[in-house]
């Protein structure tokens, strides 16, 4: 495995879809110590991304540590022979033992189930409930949420007189059920195919209220409540399992029913300073899931786990940098 000189950074290089995954890396170097200097490599399973073209740029990069969100993109064996640790970051929610049926979790295990996991050293979900399913995956080594990129970052502004109302995610039944009256008596902007880059933080500094609907009705805890927190903004939510330290009624408001939903929106339509220090609350406990903060850390425990126990995965693994 290939280790950086002394003094030298570690090179962590961020795989993904860009549209999904650049707000949750790092893209700056941390002043950690050594540090770590990120690059993002845009790359998505389908036509025109070929894992083993991504393979040689990694290689030639020289990267140290390689993060994979969805690790089921990288093709069986893409990654033997990789001189570098590999980290794959599962970003979907998966069955829980003795938890809720529904197809939807069928599709996505059946996803993760293609996730060769001779590709990784260690695969990491935002679910700890699922730690006790490796029989069916990939192991997961720990839990932990997906990191906030630090540029989405912005102080708590007071409301607008009049609040602006965002949701970003596509449209199913169960969202439709909660966001249909909504969308008839209020303003609420629904960016159904996501936002990203520059457009992203463009729409997050005009952004008051945001809305958090999981995509079907099975406990889950979705990424944009984080980033959404980070951007000062408060957030409406169904109940998040895990919370990840998030409390309701505190860091963000919880509703379980659409007509609860409408009563909070008809308050601050009214009252737009309401629930001021919720706000604030969620953006300060936001700040713990900076990318700057969690990544540092992350990796040098993954490397600190590598030299102790070493690794599984095929043709390179087995030792970290020092």
């Amino acid at each position: 495995m290939r280790h950086p000189r002394f003094g030298d950074p570690i090179r962590v290089a961020f795989v993904g879809q860009e549209t999904y995954f650049a707000q949750c890396a790092l893209h700056e170097p941390t002043p950690t110590h050594p540090p770590l200097r990120p690059r993002f490599f845009d790359f998505r399973a389908g036509v025109g991304h070929d894992a083993g073209a991504l393979r040689d740029a990694l290689e030639d990069w020289g990267a140290h540590v390689v993060v994979v969100f969805r690790p089921e993109i990288i093709e069986p064996g893409a990654f033997h022979g990789l001189r570098a640790a590999t980290l794959g970051f599962v970003t979907e929610p998966l069955k829980r033992t003795g938890g809720d049926e529904h197809p939807d979790l069928d599709w996505r295990e059946s996803e993760l189930a293609l996730t060769d996991a001779s590709n990784f050293d260690r695969i990491v979900a935002f679910d700890p409930h699922v730690a006790g399913t490796a029989d069916r995956h990939a192991p997961i080594w720990r839990s932990l949420p997906l990191p906030v990129d630090d540029r989405i970052y912005a102080p708590v502004v007071p409301s607008a007189p009049k609040p602006r109302i965002l949701f970003i995610g596509y449209s199913t039944d169960h969202r439709e059920r909660f966001l249909i009256n909504a969308k008839h008596e209020y303003d609420v902007l629904h960016y159904a195919h996501g936002l990203h880059g520059a457009e992203l933080r463009e729409v997050f500094t005009s952004t008051d209220v945001a809305l958090n609907l999981h995509g079907e009705p099975y406990p889950s805890f979705e990424n944009r409540v984080l980033l959404h927190l980070a951007a000062g903004h408060l957030v409406i939510s169904e109940p998040l399992d895990p919370t990840h330290g998030l409390e309701a009624g505190i860091d963000f408001l919880e509703i379980r029913r659409p007509d609860e939903l409408m009563t909070l929106l008809y308050q601050l339509t009214r009252r737009p300073e309401s629930f001021e220090r919720v706000r604030h609350r969620g953006r300060a406990k936001a700040d713990d899931y900076r990318a700057s903060r969690m990544w540092p850390r992350v990796i040098g425990d993954l490397l600190a786990d590598l030299r102790a126990f070493g690794s599984d995965r095929a043709a390179g693994a087995g030792a970290a940098p020092a």
